[in-house]
């Protein structure tokens, strides 16, 4: 397998492993560090989708600036409260809420009025609950429907006589770090009390219903409400504040308002005053009044129109995290040109499409954490690859200087692998071999240079295939002769034998070669073989701006002058007994050669035993 292709896979494995895990963390809702970034995508989502239109479940009855001067001043007193109460009732609602803290006593008739009030129509009045710090480190257990729910260090609860009359939910909803409500819990716990928020107890009085707790949602009557985790209902801003019906009470209290504004519906009661504190800022308001964070919690629990984000809604982020950065990855590796990145930017349209859309159809995936999951491996993968690139055109361009530098054809393949080769002498034992044409000289003074000039590249072509099919390496050619060497970069067992092969197919093609050149040209000239086999020293000779390859040694002078043995016995190719003994036995056919004998070498005392090769018939033609 290549190498690009295993670092490609290993940045793939990686690039998931990294998707998946964040992936994980999400899934348990343990992603802190990036809901800020989230929240702020969650905005720009719900301004691109626009207002919404609430269901016509909830109307607001706001202690308005209007309602505070008219009765002199703010909290209003408890009688003014009953009275509003009252004119409420007689309009036949389905459930009052309270969303005000009614922790202290007041004058006791006033109190008396309001609980009165309270107790003639089914109705719930607010509590709140009091942490000991912004952060907890909450169990997690996904058998238990009550894991991670908010502990509170205790609960602010409503004087006696009110909590006596109506029922009690808690009002705390769940801010990111500007402010924004995202979420209003629908569970609080302290000190083993479990209370249920304000939205969630106007809900079951409105439809009848218990609520049923179960895991990852709750159940009114035979209809599921999904909730996150800790059992948080998501919030969706229906738009602006007065998005929701919105009545003033100083109209109740002067007893001028529309009937069908409170008839079968909640209304909730809720300070919007100036000055007053309870206010929220939100995508599509800064100061959105916190009676209507309630209302829009309390119209998705009973119309099931807000948004979702549950565990089955975290497990598929965490897939989009971990196949996503994958897939850009791919690209990125596949084309790092305009088509890769074209690709690219059409894989993040087309998942902003579908994030979009399951957002504008009340599904919150995450933007934040695919994106998470995909820049830190993009990023490092791409400077990686930049890293490797340079890397490479400095080699290339490294080898490029070398190879232009070294004369040695068939070198080319080593010296691109290491540029250190044969920097230093090396000594090995190795076979070479030695070709020359015969009668070369003569022919060139009369053909010309053209002509000259194509035979020699016939030749040097010839011998060029021929080594590198036998896996020999030619060091030089020089006029009308060349030089190949069995056992460069490193000796093998088989160089030897791949150097006997190599003579007698190398006499076989330049007999055929012969055969294909003019007849005044081929009887004119013959060809030489010399082949031995020992030790050589192996080196790049020269200065930095030329070198060649040098093979010197006794070995590389007696494969010489074998070729000299050969034309005086007019064979094709010497083998000396030395490298046939090293090929092994049945390396060559026997009947084809003839010896050993004993011949004397020029410019050597003693004598070697040679083989002579004479192919199908003996070889005729000038000496060399």
């Amino acid at each position: 397998m290549a190498r690009r292709t295993v670092q490609i896979l290993i940045a793939l494995l990686l690039t998931g492993l990294w998707g998946a895990g964040l992936g994980f963390v999400h899934w348990r809702g343990d992603t802190w560090f990036l809901e800020r970034v989230e929240a702020t995508m969650a905005d720009l989502r719900t301004l691109a989708r626009g207002k919404k239109t609430p269901p016509d479940l909830v109307t607001i009855v706001a202690i308005d600036d209007e309602a505070v001067h008219r009765e002199g001043g703010y909290p209003l007193a408890r009688a003014s409260l009953a009275r509003i109460v009252t004119e409420i009732a007689r309009h036949e609602p389905k459930v009052i809420a309270v969303d005000l803290l009614l922790v202290d006593a007041g004058p006791a008739d006033g109190d008396e009025a309001l609980a009165t009030a309270l107790r003639r129509q089914p109705s719930v009045i607010a509590a709140a609950a009091i942490f000991p710090s912004v952060k907890q480190r909450l169990t997690d257990s996904r058998d238990d429907p009550l894991a991670r729910v908010p502990i509170a260090e205790r609960f602010l609860l409503p004087q006696e006589r009110f909590s006596n009359a109506a029922g009690v939910g808690v009002v705390n909803v769940a801010t990111d770090r500007s402010g924004t409500p995202r979420a209003v819990p629908m569970l609080f716990r302290a000190s083993g009390q479990v209370e249920a928020s304000l939205p969630l107890r106007v809900a079951a009085a409105a439809t009848g219903e218990s609520p049923v707790i179960d895991t990852d949602k709750l159940w009114l009557g035979d209809r599921a409400v999904r909730t996150d985790i800790g059992q948080v209902l998501p919030i969706d801003f229906y738009g602006p504040r007065g998005t929701i019906r919105t009545v003033s009470a100083a109209t109740l209290l002067d007893g001028n308002v529309d009937p069908e504004a409170f008839k079968d519906r909640i209304v909730v009661i809720g300070a919007t005053v100036t000055g007053g504190g309870d206010v929220f800022p939100t995508p599509f308001d800064p100061i959105m009044p916190g009676v209507e964070i309630i209302s829009t919690a309390i119209a998705q629990l009973l119309d099931s129109g807000g948004i979702v984000r549950d565990r089955t809604v975290r497990l598929a982020d965490a897939g989009v995290a971990t196949i996503l950065p994958m897939i850009l990855v791919a690209l990125l590796a596949w084309r790092r040109s305009v088509i890769g990145f074209v690709a690219m930017l059409g894989v993040v349209l087309v998942w902003l499409a579908l994030n979009f859309a399951a957002f504008f159809h009340g599904t919150w995936l995450s933007l934040a954490l695919p994106a998470a999951a995909a820049l830190p491996p993009l990023i490092l993968f791409g400077a990686v690859q930049l890293w490797l690139d340079r890397r490479r055109a400095s080699r290339f361009a490294g080898q490029s200087l070398l190879l232009q530098r070294v004369q040695g054809a068939g070198l080319e393949r080593w010296l691109a692998q290491d540029e250190t080769f044969l920097a230093e002498p090396l000594h090995l034992d190795a076979a070479v071999v030695f070709i020359d044409l015969s009668g070369f000289t003569g022919l060139s003074e009369t053909t010309g240079p053209k002509a000259t000039s194509d035979l020699l590249n016939g030749f040097y072509t010839l011998v060029d295939e021929e080594a590198a099919r036998h896996h020999g390496v030619v060091t030089g050619f020089s006029g009308d002769g060349a030089m190949i060497v069995f056992g460069l970069p490193k000796p093998g067992i088989e160089d030897a034998a791949w150097a006997a092969r190599f003579c007698v197919a190398l006499a076989s093609a330049m007999k055929t070669w012969l055969t294909f050149l003019p007849a005044a040209v081929a009887a004119r000239i013959s060809f030489k073989i010399g082949a031995h086999f020992g030790a050589i020293v192996a080196s790049r000779l020269g200065g930095q701006n030329q070198q060649h390859v040098a093979v010197t040694g006794d070995t590389a002078n007696v494969a010489s002058r074998l070729m000299e043995v050969a034309a005086a016995a007019k064979a094709q190719a010497a083998l000396s007994d030395e490298l046939l003994q090293a090929a092994g036995p049945e390396c060559l056919a026997p009947t084809s050669l003839s010896g050993p004998q004993p011949t004397q070498i020029r410019g050597r005392s003693g004598s070697i035993d040679v083989w002579l090769w004479h192919g199908s018939e003996s070889q005729d033609g000038p000496p060399a």
